[in-house]
């Protein structure tokens, strides 16, 4: 017999005044409920109330026993109630990882609007280029662009992306236009580097296979938004996420080249750690960045 069931006994009979009355209001027999405050005092080792035929008065220690219980079992069920709701209504704390870049212009102007819809929930964001853990760094929701995503974690599509090479037309006025990956070696290629100045490469898919090519240009950075100014201003290609150069390949600033090479998958994703009731916080969240990023003209702002 659980201690929970025990107390939640002892403080229906205290309350009744009755072992007969608190078992018609549990639904049990008087003599079932008898042994509960039997197995209670017994584990205590005091005696919480004197019971005769006719008469339950409780003990000095049953009286403070009792405002205990009482208070307990009310913070029990407003824990449940708070839990439940958590599941219907968008409460507590939202701490969401983001790329830098994309995370900046795409994930955190929409959290004004959330938050005014669900006053309740208070929202962090890491805006970082680093893969998080969420588990061990304790975060809700990461949004993904592309990649591997653990199989221990729910990947969401929040829109259509891929991976593409681009340049202005200037560019390829004045150097030609690569027609296969071999091409990129006559072009300066704007190469993101990492930590300690290497180089990373662009990836592909060459007859179902995906490969790299190794980027090399008079130019490299670590910062994404300093590629795509790189390639507006005509000072070489760029292998850009199609999120953040919709609006310029709709004006023709830019263009793109080699797509039949292009990853046809490297969308955007919330990812989150797979469990069996996902908070109405998340589940909100996802759903509004969904929505917003289905409208027509989202991209070409």
């Amino acid at each position: 017999m659980d201690k929970l069931t025990q107390i939640e006994a002892f403080v229906e009979v205290a309350e009744k005044g009755s072992l007969v009355r608190a078992a018609l209001g549990q639904h049990i027999t008087p003599v079932m409920l008898g042994r509960r405050i039997d197995a209670l005092e017994k584990r205590l080792g005091v005696k919480l109330m004197h019971r005769t035929t006719r008469h339950l008065t409780l003990t000095e220690q049953g009286t403070l026993y009792l405002d205990h219980c009482r208070k307990l079992l009310a913070d029990l069920g407003h824990a449940d109630r708070m839990v439940s709701e958590g599941r219907h209504r968008a409460t507590g704390h939202l701490t969401v990882s983001a790329p830098a870049a994309f995370g900046r212009k795409h994930v955190a102007p929409h959290a004004a609007g959330f938050v005014r819809a669900h006053p309740d929930v208070q929202i962090s964001f890491n805006l970082t280029d680093r893969v998080v853990d969420l588990v061990r760094d304790g975060y809700d929701v990461g949004i993904r662009i592309g990649g591997v995503i653990d199989p221990s974690f729910v990947a969401v599509k929040l829109a259509s992306n891929r991976r593409v090479v681009c340049g202005t037309p200037e560019y390829f006025e004045r150097h030609g236009i690569p027609r296969t990956l071999e091409d990129l070696a006559n072009h300066n290629c704007l190469a993101f580097n990492l930590q300690g100045g290497q180089q990373r490469g662009w990836y592909f898919q060459d007859q179902g296979k995906q490969v790299t090519v190794r980027a090399d240009g008079n130019l490299n950075c670590n910062d994404g938004e300093l590629l795509h100014r790189w390639a507006t201003e005509g000072l070489g290609l760029a292998w850009r996420s199609s999120w953040e150069i919709q609006a310029q390949l709709a004006s023709g600033e830019l263009i793109t080249v080699l797509d039949d090479y292009a990853l046809p998958q490297y969308d955007i994703m919330a990812v989150y750690p797979q469990q069996r009731h996902l908070p109405a916080k998340v589940r909100f969240f996802i759903d509004m960045l969904k929505e917003v990023y289905a409208r027509p003209d989202y991209w070409l702002k």
